[in-house]
């Protein structure tokens, strides 16, 4: 049972710009904090972002802030990554739950992910 699909991740080169999207399979997901997470090769799962229920609370990671940017419509869950850098080639994880984490432990739905590659 998918409960998350992201998509909008390609090829871009470095300076350029990506928006993700993560579309919940049910209504509900529209009062669960959503998170951003990727995973680049041969490393760990990384927090990257992440936005309440209600949209009035988004919470970054250092190696982010101030070029991506995490929204919502309801259960559309989007993030907006400008001035990407090869540094951030990996697949993107959208996920959700009933409370905000600003780690990647806690999250109980996941989505498939979607791989972003950014060229020199």
């Amino acid at each position: 049972q998918v409960q998350l699909v992201e998509s909008g991740g390609g090829l871009v080169q470095a300076g350029g710009s990506l928006r993700l999207s993560c579309a919940a399979s049910r209504r509900t997901f529209s009062w669960y904090a959503m998170g951003w997470f990727r995973r680049a090769p041969g490393k760990d799962r990384e927090f990257i972002a992440a936005i309440s229920w209600r949209g009035d609370t988004t919470s970054y990671a250092d190696s982010v802030k101030g070029r991506f940017a995490i929204s919502r419509d309801n259960a559309l869950v989007y993030l907006q990554m400008n001035s990407l850098k090869p540094e951030d080639t990996a697949v993107y994880y959208c996920a959700a739950d009933q409370s905000l984490h600003s780690d990647d432990v806690g999250w109980r739905y996941w989505g498939q992910g979607t791989q972003v590659t950014v060229s020199s």
